[in-house]
C-alpha cells in the first residue's frame, strides 16, 4: 500500500505533470515542424534542384553489390519489394527537422533568459524606511524623532 501512496505522491507532484505537458507539447510541435519540412520547405528545394523529391533518395544496395540488380522508380517501390536501402533523402528531413526543433528551441530559451534579465534588472524601491539607532523599530526616513524611544535622530542617518 506504501508503494502506491508514494507513486501517487510523485505523479501529482507539479514537476511530473509539467514535464508531460512538455512532452505532449513537444511531440505536437514536432508534427508541425515535420510537415514544415516535408510539406513546405522540401518541395520548393527540391523543384530548385531539379524536381528532386528528397523523401525519395535512396540507394539500392542491391544494385551496388551487382546481386540480382533490380532497379526501383521509388523508395517505396523497393521498401515494399524488400529490397536493402539507404534512405538518405528521409536522413535529410529528419536533419532539417531536427535543426528546425533546434532553433526553435534556442529562441524559446533566448526569450525566456531575456525576460529574466530584465526582471532582475528592475530597480530596488527607494526606501522609505530606517531603524532608529537606539531601539533598532523601523521609522519613517523623514523621522527626526523615534516614535517607540523617542531619541532624537540624526536626520542624514543611514537607511537599512
Amino acid at each position: 500500500m506504501g508503494l502506491v501512496k508514494e507513486f501517487k505522491e510523485f505523479a501529482v507532484r507539479g514537476n511530473v505533470i509539467d514535464l508531460a505537458v512538455g512532452v505532449i507539447i513537444g511531440a505536437a510541435f514536432g508534427k508541425i515542424v515535420t510537415s514544415l519540412v516535408n510539406d513546405i520547405i522540401m518541395p520548393p528545394v527540391g523543384k530548385i534542384l531539379g524536381g528532386v523529391n528528397f523523401a525519395d533518395l535512396f540507394i539500392n544496395l542491391d544494385e551496388l553489390t551487382g546481386s540480382n540488380a533490380k532497379h526501383f522508380a521509388s523508395l517505396a517501390e523497393a521498401q515494399q519489394a524488400g529490397a536493402a536501402v539507404i534512405a538518405y533523402g528521409q536522413f535529410i528531413n529528419n536533419v532539417i527537422d531536427f535543426l528546425i526543433v533546434a532553433l526553435c528551441v534556442f529562441l524559446l530559451v533566448k526569450g525566456i533568459n531575456m525576460l529574466k534579465r530584465k526582471e532582475h534588472a528592475k530597480p530596488e524601491p527607494e526606501k522609505t524606511t530606517r531603524a532608529c539607532p537606539y531601539c533598532t523599530s523601523e521609522v519613517s526616513i523623514k523621522a527626526t524623532r523615534c516614535p517607540h524611544c523617542t531619541s532624537q535622530l540624526d536626520t542624514a542617518a543611514t537607511t537599512v
